[in-house]
């Protein structure tokens, strides 16, 4: 069975109504990055960032899974698909995804200010101000933040260089080292990119370029793969 390997971006989750920050409409409008997604805007003003992730779990909450998440499951039928995400939310599990790698973290959980291994699941609700980790100390979204490291990236690479086939769904490929993951696809897997935006992509790949949304574009990608979600 061919290893499918897919990168996701915010673009992915948009049919489901999660804002993303680069859009018209989007998050940087309503808030400055570097205060609710740096990790210096945590030690600057932690309430501040709390109340963030707040309100993005108490969205998540009521977000459903997209017909591109679900095409995704479909795939698995043929292919062994792996999910490598930059995206925080849960839609691609709550989706039925079996194999999905968080390069940033996951809105679902919290983690030890100062043990990252110490992470609970916390579901949709708030963390409380002032409320503490196991270790007794501070409870902070499990999130990777601008000025920290990926830890995941390594596994991710890994994935990546497997790759029989390599799609990239909703991302601008602009935010690295995320978007240095199509470095380690070998030369000759095929690319498919799937975006309704013009993305620049440098490669040496053969890219097969879809101008859809995540929802539209997963039936194209299914239809050229010769999979049964076509």
């Amino acid at each position: 069975m061919k290893k499918l390997v897919i990168l996701t971006g915010a673009g992915m989750s948009a049919e489901s109504g999660i804002k993303t920050f680069r859009d018209s409409g989007g998050l940087w409008e309503q808030y400055n990055v570097e205060e609710v997604a740096s990790i210096d805007g945590w030690y600057r003003n932690p309430d501040l960032v709390q109340r963030f992730y707040n309100e993005r779990r108490r969205q998540l909450e009521k977000a459903v899974p997209n017909e591109g998440h679900k095409g995704l499951v479909a795939l698995e039928e043929l292919y062994d698909v792996h999910i490598i995400t930059q995206n925080v939310d849960d839609l691609h599990e709550r989706a039925g995804s079996s194999r999905v790698l968080h390069l940033h973290g996951l809105l679902t959980q919290a983690r030890s200010t100062r043990n990252p291994d110490r992470i609970i699941d916390i579901g949709y609700r708030d963390i409380n101000p002032g409320e503490k980790a196991d270790d007794g100390s501070p409870l902070r979204p499990n999130i990777v933040w601008f000025g920290e490291a990926v830890p995941a990236m390594e596994a991710a690479a890994d994935i990546a260089s497997q790759a029989d086939l390599f799609a990239v769904i909703g991302t601008s490929l602009n935010v690295y080292p995320a978007a240095g993951l199509i470095h380690y696809v070998p030369v000759t897997t095929p690319l498919f990119l799937i975006d309704p935006k013009p993305v620049s992509v440098y490669t040496n790949h053969k890219v097969d370029y879809i101008a859809e949304g995540a929802g539209r574009g997963v039936a194209i990608l299914a239809e050229k793969l010769g999979s049964p979600a076509s």
